[in-house]
C-alpha cells in the first residue's frame, strides 16, 4: 500500500471493520432490553477494574473528517463522574490522560506539558472518559429512566469479535446529544459506545484486549 494514503481514508477502512451493521435481533421488545439492561447491570456491579487495549474515533460532521486514536486504557468505577480513568495513547502522537474525582490531566510528552481541568468541560481530550462511563458506570435503573431504549440487532463487531447486541439509547428529556449507541457482548460488558452530538458530530469508543485482557481483579492503577 503505498504510504501516501490519507489519514482519513485508514480511519474509513478501520471503521468500516469495527462497526459491522448487525443483523435484527432474534428477540425484540420490552423482554430483550430488559435482559441485556440486566446482565450490563450485573457486569457494572461486579467490575472491580479493567484494563483493555482502547480505539477512539472522533467523526466531525461539518467536515466530514474523522480522527482515529489508539493507545490503551485502565478504569476503576466510581458513582457519578468520580470514577478513575487512565489513558495512554500510542498513535497517532503519545499524551497521557488520567482522570480521577471529576479533575483531569492531559500531558503531551512533545510538548513537555500538562494540562489541568474539569471533565464537566467539552474538551475533545477528555471525551473518552464520558463516553467510557457512559457504557460502564450507568446503572441499569438510570438507564430506564433516563432513555428509551430500542434493540437495533445482534452480530459480531468484526471477524471472530464476540457476539454483541446493539442497543439505542434516546434520552427522554433535555440532553446535550442526540443519541447514543451501545454494543453489549454476552457478559454484559458494553464493549464499544458511540455518542452522537445533535450537530452530527459524534465519538466512538471501543475496547479491545489488551495484556492483561479486560479483568476484573482489583488493582491500583493511580
Amino acid at each position: 500500500m503505498k504510504k501516501l494514503v490519507s489519514l482519513g481514508l485508514v480511519s474509513l477502512m478501520l471503521i468500516a471493520s469495527l462497526v459491522v451493521t448487525p443483523r435484527p435481533a432474534s428477540a425484540q421488545g420490552p423482554g430483550l432490553v430488559s435482559s441485556i439492561l440486566n446482565r450490563m447491570e450485573r457486569n457494572r456491579r461486579d467490575l472491580r477494574s479493567l484494563h483493555a487495549g482502547l480505539v477512539m474515533q472522533k467523526y466531525n460532521a461539518q467536515l466530514h473528517d474523522m480522527d482515529t486514536l489508539f493507545g490503551e486504557v485502565q478504569y476503576i468505577p466510581g458513582s457519578g463522574r468520580n470514577m478513575s480513568v487512565r489513558v495512554d495513547w500510542h498513535k497517532p502522537q503519545v499524551e497521557m490522560l488520567a482522570v480521577k474525582d471529576g479533575q483531569y490531566t492531559l500531558y503531551r510528552p512533545r510538548l513537555n506539558m500538562a494540562y489541568k481541568g474539569t471533565t464537566a468541560s467539552t474538551s475533545k481530550s477528555t471525551k473518552v472518559s464520558s463516553v467510557l462511563g457512559f457504557g460502564l458506570n450507568a446503572s441499569g435503573a438510570q438507564l430506564k429512566s433516563n432513555f428509551d431504549v430500542q434493540p437495533v440487532g445482534e452480530g459480531t463487531l468484526d471477524a471472530g469479535g464476540p457476539h454483541v447486541v446493539m442497543l439505542k439509547l434516546i434520552p427522554k428529556g433535555n440532553a446535550g446529544y442526540q443519541f447514543a449507541e451501545v454494543w453489549v457482548d454476552d457478559s454484559g460488558m458494553p464493549v464499544q459506545t458511540r455518542v452522537t452530538e445533535k450537530n452530527g458530530d459524534s465519538t466512538l469508543v471501543r475496547l479491545t484486549p489488551a495484556t492483561p485482557c479486560l479483568r476484573r481483579a482489583r488493582s491500583r492503577i493511580f
